[in-house]
C-alpha cells in the first residue's frame, strides 16, 4: 500500500513515502476506505514531534493524519449503514496512534464517519470534520451559543477559527474575533460582526463592550487577557472554552479534545448543505509532499484549511 510513514519521532524529515505498507485490517465494526484527501492540522505536528506520546499508544511504523474523505472500499460484518462505493468524510481518531488517514487505504472506526456532503468537494470533506468539529462542540455542547450573544474568537482565521465564526453566526451570535491586519476581510465575509487586530495589543484593552463566551485558540498569555473580556452572568455562569491549553480550567472553564460526533459530522453537513458553513482550502499538496504540508500548518499562519490529495 502507498502511503507516508515514519519511524522515529522528529521533524518533517522523518515522513517518508513508501510503497510497502501493509494492508490494514479489517476489524468487525470498520470501515476501509479509500483515501481521496486527508486533513494536516497542528495536531498531526504534535503527534510526530512526539507530544502526545504519553496520551496515546504509538505504535511504529505511524501513518499520519486524523481526517479524511474517500469512498468505501469495504465494511467489517458488523457495520451498519456503509456499503462499498459510498462516499464519505471523517475523523479518525483510535484509541492508539498508527493507522492514519495519509494513505491509500484507511481502517476507520465505523463511529469517526459520516456520509460525504454532495456540495463539498472531496478536498473540501476532506478538510472539514477534526477542524469543523472542535468548533461545533464548543460552540453547540460547551458555550450553548444562542441568537444574541457576543462570542469572541480568538486566532480566528485559522482551520477551527474559521468554522468557528461560520458556525457562531449561524447561531445568531454577534461574532468577534482577533486575526492579523491581512485576515479582517476575510473574517467579515465569514460572518465576523467585529474583527481585531492581536498586534494591537490586548484584547481585554481593545473591546468596547465585554462578551459572552470565548472560544480560545491561542492559549496562553492570550488565554488570560481574553478571560477579562468575558462577562460573568448569575444564571449561565462564565462561559469559556479552549482547544489548546488545558490552564483554562483554571478560569472555570472547559478544555476541549474534539471527539468522533455522529450528530456533530451530520450537524456540519446540513450547514454545508444549507450554504451557512463554507471550507475555505488554503493550499492542497499532493500526497508526495506532505512535509512541505506540515511545515505550513507548523508555521501557525494559514487561513482556512490545508490538505493533501492522493
Amino acid at each position: 500500500m502507498r502511503g507516508i510513514a515514519y519511524d522515529r519521532f522528529g521533524d518533517e524529515s522523518v515522513l517518508t513515502l513508501r510503497d510497502d505498507l501493509p494492508e490494514p485490517p479489517v476489524g468487525p465494526d470498520t470501515v476501509l476506505v479509500r483515501v481521496h484527501a486527508a486533513g494536516v492540522n497542528p495536531v498531526d505536528v504534535a503527534v510526530r514531534e512526539g507530544r502526545l506520546a504519553g496520551a496515546f499508544p504509538h505504535h511504529f511504523p505511524i501513518i499520519p493524519g486524523w481526517e479524511l474523505s474517500g469512498v468505501v472500499e469495504a465494511a467489517g460484518p458488523a457495520v451498519v449503514g456503509f456499503e462499498p462505493g459510498d462516499e464519505v468524510f471523517g475523523y479518525v481518531r483510535r484509541d492508539d496512534v498508527q493507522w492514519g488517514t495519509a494513505a491509500e487505504l484507511v481502517p476507520a472506526p465505523q463511529r469517526c464517519l459520516a456520509p460525504k456532503p454532495a456540495s463539498l468537494s472531496f478536498a473540501e470533506a476532506g478538510a472539514l470534520p477534526l477542524a469543523g468539529l472542535t468548533a461545533y462542540e464548543a460552540m453547540v455542547d460547551l458555550l450553548n451559543v444562542e441568537p444574541g450573544d457576543r462570542v469572541l474568537v480568538t486566532r480566528g482565521a485559522g482551520g477551527v477559527g474559521t468554522f468557528a465564526v461560520q458556525i457562531a453566526a449561524a447561531l445568531g451570535a454577534e461574532v468577534v474575533a482577533t486575526a492579523s491586519a491581512r485576515n479582517h476581510g476575510y473574517l467579515r465575509s465569514l460572518g465576523a460582526a467585529e474583527v481585531y487586530d492581536y498586534a494591537d495589543g490586548p484584547i481585554s484593552a481593545q473591546l468596547e463592550q465585554p462578551v459572552d463566551a470565548l472560544l480560545d485558540l491561542v492559549g496562553g498569555e492570550t488565554l488570560r487577557d481574553a478571560v477579562k473580556a468575558v462577562r460573568l452572568t448569575e444564571h449561565r455562569g462564565i462561559r469559556l472554552v479552549s482547544a489548546v491549553d488545558p490552564a483554562v480550567r483554571e478560569h472555570l472553564g472547559s478544555y476541549l479534545f474534539v471527539r468522533p460526533d455522529e450528530h456533530g459530522f451530520g450537524a456540519l453537513g446540513e450547514l454545508a448543505e444549507g450554504g451557512q458553513l463554507r471550507v475555505p482550502i488554503a493550499k492542497a499538496f499532493p500526497l508526495e509532499q506532505l512535509a512541505d504540508a506540515h511545515r505550513l500548518v507548523a508555521g501557525g499562519h494559514v487561513r482556512g484549511k490545508v490538505v493533501v490529495t492522493l
